[in-house]
């Protein structure tokens, strides 16, 4: 929900969002003050400082990113209480105002696409045929050579390598959203016999 610049927010919609978007960040927020402030004793009251500026602005116009916000209101109060304070020398001021965010707010998001992509990929793999799933598996989740799988399972070199190539297709095409389903090219009845 965004409100516009207008508009002000109630303090049950500024809570809920305070309580969604910006406590989650609270130990980056104090990992970024220990790592820009010299006194440790003023970085819990340094912290209630940004969270009290956070919530002002906001109230006025609700952020589109708040971790963005968030940090830009930190590192401006940072800057602004070390000049007030004259505790600290002017390169710290200087190196306070060149921090980029380095605060990945898109970190949570990738590692749960990447857990579904993991559960995908073992939910197609669990759907291949015994014999090609082996193959895949000790291809390329133990990385066994094509020699190594073809003495393992005790078959010629050809056979791996056709089993991969299906396999590795099927996966690819269930990781696509397709069915996983091997499709066979015409093979001679030997090789049908020695794929089974």
């Amino acid at each position: 929900m965004r409100y516009s610049a207008g508009a002000m927010m109630g303090d049950a919609d500024l809570n809920a969002w305070f309580c969604r978007e910006v406590l989650p960040l609270e130990g980056a927020l104090t990992r970024f003050i220990e790592r820009n402030w010299r006194v440790r004793d003023d970085i819990l009251e340094l912290r209630q400082d940004i969270y009290e500026r956070t919530l002002k602005g906001a109230r006025e116009l609700l952020p589109a990113n708040a971790g963005a916000f968030l940090f830009t209101v930190a590192r401006n109060h940072l800057i602004n209480s070390a000049m007030r304070a004259r505790i600290v020398s002017f390169d710290l001021v200087a190196d306070l105002e060149n921090v980029g965010l380095t605060y990945d707010l898109f970190a949570t998001d990738r590692m749960l696409d990447a857990r579904d992509q993991l559960r995908r990929a073992h939910a197609g793999l669990d759907a291949l045929p015994p014999r090609c799933r082996e193959v895949v598996r000790l291809r390329k989740i133990e990385g066994l050579s094509t020699r190594e799988a073809a003495d393992r399972l005790g078959v010629g070199i050809d056979t791996i390598e056709r089993q991969l190539t299906m396999g590795m297709r099927a996966l690819v095409d269930f990781m696509l959203g397709g069915s996983g389903k091997i499709r066979r090219v015409s093979l001679t009845r030997r090789q049908r016999v020695e794929d089974q």
